[in-house]
């Protein structure tokens, strides 16, 4: 196997008024490609910055993201969106759904942005129906419960088949059927398509998912150990 995602060294720190809040101080590590990690830690570990960081959403302040070989500081603001739409699928907490498009809409949206066209019918019909929305692509998101939402989400970030999946914290809406709809997706696209899939969370249960789990606090990364909080939630 060989490393798909890189981080070097990655700084990052916030302007808040007139304090410096510093996000992330100095983390370190690689992914391999087809690996699928979770990412844990307590609110404000700076797990949400290294997600943005990864799918060069930001950029860090020093430090860099290795991305399929690709240096992604030394790519321009142009070069960094040819980059999303290629290579990586984004699942978030709050869905991010265009409310005026049915599910159908904005899963096909995804397709039209990446220059994919109407992309692949069969994947897109397995997809609908292995997410169990399929009897539901011509309702808006409105219509939808939160569950169905997400899944309409995971749906449109899985349907060009990218290389790595983005996840940030895809189940924190979630009932617990729906949940585990949702993460025994991401693990099988991980597994049929090979794709590198790197997931936060807060739950543990959901991080089990995963090949390895890697654990953050203040900015740093630590060990399952120096987690008292993740330590706390699988004791008890």
């Amino acid at each position: 196997m060989t490393a798909f995602i890189e981080a070097i060294d990655l700084h990052k720190t916030y302007r808040v008024g007139k304090m410096d809040v510093p996000a992330l101080r100095g983390v370190s590590f690689s992914v391999e490609k087809g690996e699928f990690v979770s990412v844990v830690g307590p609110s404000g570990s700076g797990k949400s910055t290294l997600f943005y960081l990864l799918g060069g959403l930001t950029r860090a302040d020093s430090g860099k993201v290795i991305l399929d070989g690709e240096d992604i500081a030394a790519l321009s603001d142009a070069e960094r969106t040819r980059m999303r739409k290629r290579k990586i699928g984004f699942v978030f907490q709050r869905f991010n759904l265009l409310p005026t498009l049915d599910a159908r809409s904005n899963i096909a949206i995804a397709q039209e942005i990446s220059g994919n066209g109407s992309g692949d019918p069969a994947f897109f019909q397995r997809i609908t129906e292995l997410l169990g929305i399929s009897q539901r692509l011509n309702h808006l998101p409105s219509e939808l419960s939160g569950g169905e939402q997400q899944r309409v989400a995971l749906a449109r970030a899985l349907i060009n088949k990218p290389a790595v999946v983005l996840a940030d914290e895809p189940t924190g809406n979630l009932d617990t059927e729906n949940s585990n709809i949702v993460l025994k997706m991401l693990r099988q696209s991980n597994q049929e398509l090979k794709q590198t899939v790197l997931m936060i969370t807060h739950n543990p249960e959901a991080a089990r998912y995963g090949d390895r789990i890697i654990h953050m606090r203040d900015g740093h990364l630590v060990s399952a150990e120096e987690d008292p909080q993740w330590a706390a939630r699988t004791i008890g």
